[in-house]
């Protein structure tokens, strides 16, 4: 009996990540033009951002509970137990569609392990935990050890991040109305963080250039052995200003390895544009 892995396409991995590391993902939904599509499947990304540049506005909904069910029963069927490490229970129902699905395939297959975490994170912070838990799978853990250790990188990944226009956010209820209005003539960018799961701004600075700076800066407040960590820098469609943001933590901090990737269409659809976040531990877990 082996363990699978598996998480949502809100983690904004590259489907190269899955592919190469046996991991598996359910893919969120993503409306557009009158057309359902599946994220990271059927839709590109650019597709979204193309999109909403033209005035549209994309609406997305979990991964289809028919899926999950499937593919929870093909690893209840083969004999494995699982771990799946779904998008926050605060920015979507897909945790709480995977718990009661999975009360539904324990009265048929009794014997099936099934781990469902809430990491409580989005976007390459989902997609960073889940990298650490695919190196776990290596060392041959039981379910219960690895399932404890990939809670705590979770409970431990800070998210900081930086969005063009908060109305997309407020339009799709992940921020407040009132938490929106940032003065976008007076060139003010909010910067915002994931606490207990749920997304909130936390600053305005004035001028996108001030804005990374301060990123930088709480990466100095909050992390931990910034240097040996792998950090996610994820991207609204952006991936030159990801890339100065990634020179800029490893002149300050010494840090190697990143993970740089495009938010996905399914969270694209809320963020807009020019979003650039950054995703790092404020722990050393041992």
């Amino acid at each position: 009996m082996s363990i699978k892995l598996l998480t949502d396409s809100a983690s904004d991995l590259p489907l190269s990540f899955f592919q190469e590391n046996n991991v598996g993902f359910l893919p969120l939904r993503v409306s557009l033009d009158n057309q359902e599509f599946l994220d990271l499947q059927t839709i590109e990304p650019a597709s979204v951002y193309e999109a909403i540049r033209k005035g549209k506005m994309p609406k997305t909904s979990q991964a289809a509970p028919t899926t999950m069910y499937e593919v929870f029963e093909d690893i209840a069927k083969s004999g494995d137990s699982c771990v799946y490490l779904a998008f926050s229970s605060e920015l979507s129902g897909t945790y709480q569609t995977a718990m009661m699905i999975r009360e539904e395939l324990l009265e048929k297959y009794p014997d099936f392990q099934l781990e469902i975490i809430d990491t409580k994170c989005a976007s390459l912070g989902q997609g960073v935990v889940t990298y650490y838990a695919a190196q776990l799978l290596q060392q041959k853990l039981s379910l219960v050890e690895m399932t404890e250790k990939i809670k705590q990188y979770a409970l431990h990944m800070e998210h900081i991040f930086t969005v063009d226009d908060l109305d997309f956010l407020a339009q799709g209820g992940r921020v407040s109305k009132a938490s929106a209005f940032v003065g976008g003539l007076l060139n003010i960018k909010p910067l915002l963080h994931v606490e207990d799961g749920k997304l909130i701004p936390i600053e305005k600075i004035r001028g996108r250039k001030k804005v990374f700076k301060r990123m930088l800066d709480v990466m100095e407040e909050r992390g931990k052995n910034l240097s040996s960590q792998t950090i996610g820098i994820s991207h609204g469609d952006d991936v030159e200003t990801a890339l100065q943001l990634k020179e800029m933590i490893q002149e300050r901090f010494g840090t190697k390895h990143f993970i740089i990737n495009i938010i996905g269409a399914a969270i694209g659809s809320h963020s807009g544009p020019g979003t650039i976040a950054v995703f790092f531990l404020n722990e050393t877990i041992e």
